[in-house]
């Protein structure tokens, strides 16, 4: 006779995956209109699920703002797990599916993203051709945004800021010059830091890495630094540098095609190196899948190294 009293009895789950997906689309979404459209479902069904899972949790994960839909201290909770839970149950789908595999989301610095990412992404894709890469690029601050808000699962950014839900990676180191137009009144020689202080600068926006590092070696060796134009492209800078608009301080790997070309200079100056780390940002909360971590240890891996172009 078998003895039936110690046997464990799995507890009664109240939660389905539907109700998740739902409920991270309009978190993402802020609504259950947007909701809808991410999942390709109608906006009544989608309005249920959530109904549903608040009903089910016996709490509000949103606040109700106008038609808005705001987490609350509640969904700020849920969303980390849902997410994981929804991501994993893609990846068993993925098993068994490769068409049905969710696409590496990837968010990048313009430095990176412009100039070092695609080649890697090039390689992975590759090698891996039922892996899909979505890249999308802005300044670090937007980058950090992404991470924060698992719009995206990894963030590679060029800048000292941080976020108190992310954890920081060193990933490779790079170098800042200043460049000029082959035609500039200091090309050729060696610029003090006099000349410097009293020429025009072409630099990047507030809020982007380049920026935050390039203001703090500047102004720390400089006695004056005259920005006479501040754009949100690295292409534009350096276009507006080899008009002779002014000197640029950008990245080497930035540069190093347009040097080759002869469309810009390395300035020669009495600055000291300007050396920074670029860094991968990942969420405290979020769990890496197998993708994910497989394509981090590729960029690890197949990135310049110091004194290598790509």
């Amino acid at each position: 006779m078998i003895d039936k009293t110690n046997q464990w009895t799995p507890p009664r789950l109240r939660l389905n995956l539907r109700h998740l997906e739902v409920f991270v689309a309009t978190a993402r979404g802020g609504s259950t209109r947007a909701a809808a459209d991410r999942i390709a479902r109608s906006q009544s069904a989608a309005s249920t699920a959530l109904a549903d899972l608040e009903g089910s949790l016996g709490v509000e994960l949103f606040d109700r703002i106008g038609r808005r839909l705001q987490l609350n201290e509640n969904g700020r909770a849920l969303l980390p797990r849902a997410q994981a839970l929804v991501e994993q149950a893609a990846e068993l789908q993925a098993l068994f599916s490769e068409e049905h595999a969710a696409p590496l989301r990837v968010a990048a610095s313009f430095t990176i993203g412009e100039y070092l990412l695609p080649e890697l992404i090039s390689e992975w894709t590759l090698r891996h051709p039922q892996s899909q890469v979505q890249l999308r690029i802005g300044n670090t601050s937007e980058v950090i945004e992404a991470v924060a808000g698992f719009d995206v699962d990894v963030g590679f950014i060029e800048g000292p800021q941080t976020h108190p839900g992310l954890a920081v990676r060193p990933w490779l180191d790079d170098e800042l010059i200043v460049v000029a137009a082959p035609g500039h009144p200091l090309a050729g020689s060696t610029a003090t830091l006099r000349q410097l202080a009293e020429v025009t600068w072409v630099m990047r926006e507030h809020g982007s890495g380049t920026r935050l590092v390039t203001d703090a070696w500047l102004i720390r060796n400089l006695a004056h630094v005259r920005v006479g134009f501040e754009l949100g492209s690295t292409e534009a800078i350096k276009r507006v540098v080899a008009a002779g608009g002014g000197l640029g301080c950008l990245s080497r790997h930035a540069v190093a095609q347009s040097i080759d070309d002869g469309r810009l200079v390395e300035l020669r100056t009495r600055l000291p190196r300007a050396v920074r780390t670029l860094a991968i940002a990942l969420h405290t909360e979020k769990r890496l899948g197998r993708a994910t971590t497989d394509f981090l240890q590729h960029c690890r891996d197949a990135a310049p190294k110091p004194g290598r172009s790509r």
